[in-house]
């Protein structure tokens, strides 16, 4: 056990527990959630989160050296992997075999666990997010037994579990299904934003993996268009001379540098958008799929991301588009824009629908509560789902009515956890009291 004040990412939730647990095997899980009865036990990963989710001030347990490839089969494709394991290492490892996963996000650091439980989706139009990948979990419940839940096995708390918040007890195991590696062809370029918004539907479902950003106050937006090729297809990956220039001293340097100048005179910000989309370069290249979803992120910044009924995205950017134009404090991020094939995964922001996902951001230490509020309730109005890692104002009443299988969900939480041991002040908000 140790102790000390542990932070998000993004440095915006912060709490001191009483006790940190570092658990080497299930034995310690086990271990400590029976030291935890009668307080609260709340899981953590890496931080990413932008939400109060993995915040406590009982007892947390950091599954940090709990990680690594337990059992890996080959014929079957199935990877077994400790709940403590970042995407990045098993993105390495899965590669060493000849395996990938079929989509990721764009972020790698985050724990596997960690990952899974704030239900994290990358983007193409007929793929799910990484719980559609899930074919069995392991966890530790509240009483300290050691389960497993797959279809057959424990059905119910497999299907909640896929995205589960940390609320069912605490994920020593995850088994994914891994696919044959393979090689994307990236094509980005900044195309008119008129043009992107003119044929959407036409554009997020014309490459294997599409995404865009808009920089608020431009007129271009930043599309990605990911097509899966065989190797000998593929261009060239960037040249690290190039990858150097345009995503560490261009993505991260220099816009962080604008951020904080817009950060520091407000009345900058509107011209230094204009002239962070303005200078968006277009560049072509291949590399294995993970190296292409995933980059890295050192400017900071917090994050709002709702899940829309994907016919409704259009009327949705519009009224982004206006809302922006008349905030009091400018916005100094991009917009990003993903896209989901519907799933059955009870707390999946895309079960039952095909969805598009808008993602807002602000520098961090830039005003961005009423930016976050006014879209919040224009994605909400459509029937909208907020990210369950990312900021939101949805409460568990609000959030019933958005997902079919909510009171199921809370059902299974009630039976493995009666006296709400893997509770906290953010998740009785979210998902009401035990």
């Amino acid at each position: 056990m140790t102790r000390g004040t542990w932070r998000n990412w993004a440095g915006t939730v912060a709490a001191t527990p009483s006790h940190v647990h570092l658990p080497r095997s299930v034995d310690d899980v086990v271990a400590a959630v029976h030291a935890a009865r009668g307080s609260h036990l709340r899981p953590r990963g890496s931080g990413h989160s932008f939400t109060a989710l993995a915040a406590t001030d009982d007892h947390a347990i950091d599954l940090r050296h709990w990680a690594g490839i337990e059992s890996l089969d080959t014929a079957t494709r199935r990877v077994r992997v400790r709940a403590g394991t970042t995407l990045r290492a098993l993105n390495a490892a899965l590669d060493a075999h000849g395996l990938a996963l079929a989509n990721l996000g764009d972020i790698d650091a985050q724990t596997v666990a960690g990952a899974v439980a704030t239900g994290t989706h990358g983007t193409g139009a007929r793929l799910g997010g990484l719980a559609t990948q899930i074919t069995a979990l392991d966890l530790v419940l509240a009483d300290g037994t050691p389960v497993h839940a797959d279809a057959a096995e424990r059905p119910e708390l497999f299907a909640a579990a896929r995205v589960g918040l940390g609320a069912l007890g605490v994920v020593t195991h995850v088994t994914l299904q891994a696919v044959p590696a393979f090689t994307l062809r990236a094509s980005e370029r900044p195309e008119p934003l008129d043009e992107v918004l003119g044929d959407l539907d036409g554009l997020l479902t014309g490459a294997d993996h599409v995404e865009f950003y808009w920089f608020p106050y431009g007129d271009h937006a930043l599309v990605k268009r990911n097509h899966r090729v065989p190797a000998a297809d593929a261009p060239p990956p960037l040249h690290p001379v190039r990858r150097f220039v345009e995503y560490d001293l261009v993505e991260n340097a220099a816009f962080g540098a604008l951020c904080r100048v817009g950060r520091a005179l407000p009345r900058t910000a509107v011209p230094l958008g204009r002239v962070a989309g303005a200078v968006l370069s277009a560049r072509e290249y291949g590399d294995r799929s993970d190296r292409v979803f995933t980059t890295t992120r050192r400017v900071r910044f917090v994050e709002s991301e709702w899940a829309l009924p994907r016919a409704r995205l259009g009327e949705v950017l519009a009224e982004l588009r206006t809302l922006v134009s008349r905030l009091e404090h400018p916005v100094l991020f991009p917009v990003e824009v993903r896209v989901a094939a519907a799933d059955d995964v009870w707390l999946s922001t895309a079960h039952g629908r095909d969805t598009a996902y808008v993602a807002i951001h602000q520098y961090v230490g830039a005003p961005y509560r009423a930016y976050f509020a006014a879209f919040g309730d224009v994605a909400a109005a459509v029937g909208g789902r907020p990210h369950w890692g990312k900021e939101h104002h949805l409460d568990a009443t609000d959030l019933a009515q958005r997902y079919p299988r909510f009171d199921d969900f809370r059902r299974v939480r009630c039976d493995v956890d009666p006296a709400g041991l893997f509770g906290n002040d953010h998740l009785d908000r979210i998902l009401g009291p035990v």
